[in-house]
């Protein structure tokens, strides 16, 4: 069996048993994660390992999430297709190119600029084209293209950064994790004065790291 072969049989095996079969039933969000090759997200060393259910280092200090989480946090954004997207922390990219496979547009912040060279190489190469990619601090968004359908951030502040509810349209969704020693997974509502929040899991993310 060719290697390609071995990973697609791997993919279907994660999105079964790993995602389905734990309460993921949104089908785009299925769909997305049996399309994307995560092994191609994944440090040459470690693709043996990409299917697996755990997150992976990909460098700089960053990892690569587990894909139940990855699924499990696109699903609770509720996407329909035509969303505009704003990603915090593109990291690998593999969680950009599953958002990519389901809304209109992708508009992703990564603060370490070789982890945004890396994935805008791969994420090119796949033939993506609804991408789009900056280099900055994460928890000051990307305030030229709000408002945003939905936020999804992929490392976790101490608490809900305002900036970042600000940038959604009223009745947008944002998925975060929070919290520093615990973290939870926090899905935020824009409403008409503020935001409501309400709490799904426990995770674990690297720090949302801040620089200004």
């Amino acid at each position: 069996m060719s290697q390609d072969s071995t990973f697609d049989r791997e993919r279907k095996d994660m999105v079964e048993y790993q995602i389905r079969r734990r309460g993921v039933s949104d089908k785009k969000v299925l769909k997305a994660m049996l399309r994307v090759p995560r092994h191609l997200f994944v440090p040459e060393q470690m693709k043996e390992l990409a299917y697996g259910d755990e997150p992976l280092p990909i460098g700089e200090g960053q990892t690569i999430s587990q894909p139940y989480i990855v699924a499990y946090m696109t699903e609770a954004l509720k996407l329909h297709g035509r969303e505009r997207v704003l990603e915090i922390g593109t990291g690998s990219g593999y969680q950009t190119a599953v958002l990519a496979e389901i809304v209109k547009e992708v508009y992703t912040v990564e603060l370490i600029p070789e982890l945004s060279d890396r994935a805008r190489a791969v994420l090119e190469k796949l033939g993506y084209q609804n991408i789009h990619f900056r280099v900055g601090d994460g928890t000051l968004g990307w305030p030229e293209h709000a408002p945003y359908d939905a936020v999804l951030v992929s490392a976790a502040p101490a608490s809900v950064p305002p900036t970042l509810v600000e940038q959604l349209k009223v009745g947008g969704k944002m998925v975060i994790p929070v919290g520093t020693d615990f973290q939870e997974l926090v899905l935020v509502t824009r409403t008409e004065t503020g935001w409501d929040e309400q709490r799904l899991i426990g995770v674990r993310f690297v720090p949302l790291i801040t620089v200004h």
